[in-house]
């Protein structure tokens, strides 16, 4: 009955030490990286710039 017992402890220990060692050995997909010539065309492009003209509402004005 101890032998069982003791086998059941080995098996669940290899289990965690196999599934412990596949995590810590994963290998992480690299980020693809921006080429050169796409960040000189988002650097050169000009900047849209809007202007807004209005005068202020009075305390009236916005009570209505």
């Amino acid at each position: 009955m101890n032998i069982l017992k003791n086998m059941e402890v080995i098996f669940l220990a290899a289990t965690a030490l196999v599934l412990v060692h596949g995590f810590a050995t994963a290998a992480m997909p690299a980020a693809p990286v921006a080429t050169h010539v796409a960040t000189n065309l988002v650097a050169a492009a000009p900047m849209p710039v809007v202007t807004i003209v209005g005068k202020r509402l009075t305390a009236a004005e916005k009570a209505q």
